[in-house]
């Protein structure tokens, strides 16, 4: 007598909720330490965190592809481009911000600002930065996007790559790699845009007219961006990126994370149609939520270094709660408090002011007010002096001590400007600028010029052996001044 067997309810995890065969990440037997990289195959998930990713996707890359033919007009002679990083005339423009040279401790105030503001959003709601906005995420989702639609999804993707070669995977594999190249290739050359004008280093590009530094670079990011977003893709976050290693010492029990709640899940297990409920956990074990992730892990085993908090895994589970008609949000984003909290019978709370958030947050508004006080304040003239020592003073033969100094004027104006040069200090000092009779010296817009100026003092007796003096200028027509001060040295 033959006796048949229906495998479709062995792989049941409850009445019509299928069973992925997603590999358990945990197991008994130690991992290797070194060892070949397994493919993920993350499986398409649906639902509100899948649609904000989707959304983010689009945002950031729309920004990061069109910003650079973003115009903005700074007036005659002055680039037009919204964003533009001009190492060769050393200028940094962002819209109506422009940035010297002098002032890179703009950029550093920046970088810390964008430190404190990571540390304060880990701090509140765990890896979100990884989960959604991330440069590497980004590219890898669209990556997937891609190969999803010249592959199929997951289950269509395992079976393709262990069918043999035929001309239906030759077609679907090379589809997918030129897109994913002409992608790389796309991300590559919008890079060297924030660095030139844009229309014309795209025209001199294709033309063979481009310098040589702009195809290096556009070569290194197409690789880059081919290799690391088409392949090697979650080993970046897990192995590549110091983040997962940081981000641990900046969350607590009370921090926000994409969150297994075991008080409810467990004890896990296969449900059968019409069983009771009582007794155990809403967790029927399918497995949907390791299909999803797009690292290859179980959130079931808790916070984990390789988790990057897309919270994908929260669509799978509500969907298949939905399924089973149990409520949604056995996967959430929660805090370890809150799990401790209800399996003690408390009222879980939600705790996002605290000291640490409270710390950055104050820190964060600190360095952004002193930021946004030197911008308002900032000037668009400067000057700076630089004394000679070789000689250190020339004693003239009327008995008049003489020193000599080199300004440099910057001129961060867009019109050209007429500034008027005194010294104050000295008791009846001549002040001559060489090359010139007079004590105007003429700066071009947006420049800087050096001029030689000389200081002849005759009045030694009140001075000493050195004195301090004060440089002026003074744009007569804004009334901006630049004040420096150094030092004339007598010798007496």
């Amino acid at each position: 007598m033959t006796i048949l067997i229906d495998n479709t309810k062995r792989r049941e995890a409850a009445p019509g909720v299928p069973r992925s065969q997603a590999p358990n990440p945990t197991s008994s037997t130690p991992a290797s330490l070194y060892k070949s990289r397994e493919q993920i195959y993350p499986k398409l998930a649906h639902g509100v965190f899948r649609n904000l990713k989707w959304l983010a996707m689009v945002v950031l890359l729309g920004i990061y592809y069109a910003l650079p033919w973003v115009r903005w007009d700074r007036g005659p002679g002055q680039p037009d481009q919204a964003v533009l990083v001009d190492f060769e005339n050393a200028r940094f423009y962002f819209f109506f911000i422009e940035i010297w040279p002098q002032e890179v401790y703009y950029i550093t105030g920046l970088l810390i600002l964008a430190a404190l503001g990571l540390f304060l959003i880990t701090a509140m709601f765990g890896r979100v930065w990884c989960g959604y906005a991330c440069p590497q995420t980004i590219w890898t989702d669209l990556f997937i996007y891609v190969e999803r639609f010249f592959e199929g999804d997951r289950n269509a993707r395992i079976k393709l790559d262990k069918a043999k070669w035929s001309v239906s995977k030759i077609y679907k594999k090379t589809a997918k790699h030129i897109v994913w190249l002409l992608i790389a290739a796309l991300t590559g050359g919008v890079w060297i845009l924030y660095f030139h004008d844009a229309p014309s280093i795209a025209r001199d590009f294709f033309t063979g007219h481009a310098p040589m530094t702009s195809y290096i670079f556009a070569a290194i990011l197409t690789f880059t961006t081919y290799s690391l977003a088409g392949f090697m893709r979650e080993q970046v976050c897990t192995y590549m990126c110091p983040w997962p290693r940081i981000q641990a010492a900046l969350i607590d029990e009370d921090a926000l994370n994409v969150t297994y709640r075991y008080d409810r899940g467990e004890p896990r297990g296969a449900h059968k149609k019409g069983a009771t409920w009582e007794g155990r956990g809403d967790c029927i074990d399918c497995r949907q939520c390791v299909a999803v992730c797009p690292v290859g892990i179980d959130i079931r085993d808790g916070l984990q270094l390789e988790c990057i908090g897309c919270a994908l895994c929260i669509d799978a589970c509500d969907e298949i709660m939905v399924k089973i008609d149990r409520p949604k949000g056995l996967i959430a984003y929660d805090t370890e408090a809150n799990v401790v909290a209800r399996i003690a019978g408390e009222k879980p709370r939600f705790r996002l002011i605290r000291a640490r958030t409270m710390i950055y947050a104050v820190v964060f508004a600190a360095v952004g007010g002193i930021m946004l006080y030197a911008l308002l304040g900032r000037s668009t003239l400067d000057l700076n002096v630089v004394r000679d020592r070789q000689p250190n003073f020339v004693r003239l033969s009327d008995g008049s001590i003489q020193n000599g100094y080199t300004i440099k004027v910057l001129n961060k104006a867009t019109e050209t400007r007429t500034l008027t040069l005194s010294v104050d200090g000295l008791p009846s000092p001549t002040l001559k600028v060489a090359g010139q009779t007079g004590l105007n010296l003429i700066v071009p817009a947006d420049d800087i010029i050096d001029f030689r100026v000389l200081i002849v003092e005759d009045d030694l007796i009140d001075i000493g052996v050195r004195g301090d003096v004060t440089f002026k200028l003074v744009d007569p027509v804004t009334s901006v001044t630049a004040i420096q001060s150094t030092v004339f040295v007598t010798g007496s």
